[in-house]
């Protein structure tokens, strides 16, 4: 079976992966007005659902079946971001099968948080200009002020997603646009959002072969399951931006910090200044305690030959990095 390796991270100031042509626009074409109506729908959605859950939980409690089914799905999708979407397709942390790299694409799509191709593209530019201008959601965009900071805060976590161009796919991702299998699960990903949350109602109601079944799967192991890890993420895009430690050099301006309460919930995404420092690094937990359970899934792939060529993290340079970041801290 043929395997395949996605391009590392787009250089901050060139395009070098590209060519040495004029680089091309960083954003093309807006957004439809069905993608905003599912944005809206995935904004909303779980709160309703959250806002409805409450009285059932009073009345008819959670069931084993419903958490099952949401810690699954949960894990499902969420490995597929944090290791397809942005460990692997992103950042190029490490090669895998053919078959891996489509069931990451899959995965990740169930997260229900874009297609797997814009996903990337918006990824790859705002590493290229982390908390700068062209990075499409730092919370640093309307300066330093409390109330500028208020207002940033909420444009890198969700604000950026509405009213917006799109990040330019043949500029930031054109190994993917090129990539026929890619292409497949990206164009489907309408199907897949359905999937997302037509699976969790069909397995409560097998659970349960009741209707309330079906309501209570739709409920936690959707939307709600949903909204927690959207809301995960787009933490990272937002506090991992202002709270936190900087134990390791990044490029000048770039604020991304460490912040452990995340770390569980983001599956080990929220030691979000090793990433910034070393990007294509496949481990972003790497100081003792730090959990990071998406780098340990990617060990186990390694075991069983279905990813390789891991870049795993090199001590003398993490060293480096670090000690940088520390002299930059006493400037």
């Amino acid at each position: 079976m043929t395997s395949h390796s996605p391009a590392m991270s787009v250089p901050s100031s060139t395009d070098s992966a590209i060519g040495e042509r004029a680089p091309k626009p960083l954003t093309v074409g807006r957004q439809s007005t069905g993608t905003l109506i599912g944005l809206w729908f995935i904004v909303v959605g779980p709160f309703l659902a959250l806002a409805a859950a409450v009285p059932m939980v009073w009345g008819w409690g959670i069931s084993w079946a419903d958490l099952a089914i949401a810690v699954l799905l949960y894990n499902i999708s969420g490995f597929g971001v944090t290791i397809g979407f942005h460990r692997y397709f992103t950042h190029g942390g490490f090669k895998a099968k053919r078959w891996l790299r489509v069931s990451l694409a899959v995965a990740g799509s169930l997260a229900v948080q874009g297609s797997v191709i814009q996903w990337v593209a918006d990824h790859r530019r705002h590493h290229a200009f982390s908390d700068r201008e062209g990075d499409p959601h730092s919370p640093w965009r309307y300066g330093t002020s409390f109330g500028a900071l208020v207002k940033g805060m909420f444009h890198a976590h969700v604000g950026w997603m509405f009213n917006r161009e799109l990040s330019n796919q043949e500029r930031f991702a054109p190994d993917l646009v090129a990539d026929k299998d890619i292409r497949r699960v990206d164009a489907l990903f309408p199907l897949i959002f359905a999937v997302s949350l037509l699976a969790p109602t069909v397995a409560g109601w097998l659970f349960t072969m009741t209707w309330q079944g079906a309501l209570t799967g739709f409920i936690w192991g959707g939307l709600i399951r949903i909204g927690l890890l959207l809301h995960t993420t787009w933490a990272i895009n937002s506090v991992c931006h202002v709270y936190g430690e900087r134990p390791f050099a990044t490029r000048d301006g770039d604020k991304a910090s460490n912040f452990w309460p995340l770390a569980l919930l983001s599956m080990g995404e929220s030691w979000h200044n090793l990433h910034h420092s070393d990007p294509t690094c496949a481990r972003h937990g790497v100081m003792r305690g730090q959990i990071d359970t998406s780098a340990r899934l990617i060990w186990v792939f390694e075991k069983f030959g279905w990813a390789y060529d891991v870049r795993w993290p090199n001590r003398e340079r993490l060293g480096k990095k670090m000690s940088a970041g520390q002299e930059k801290l006493r400037r």
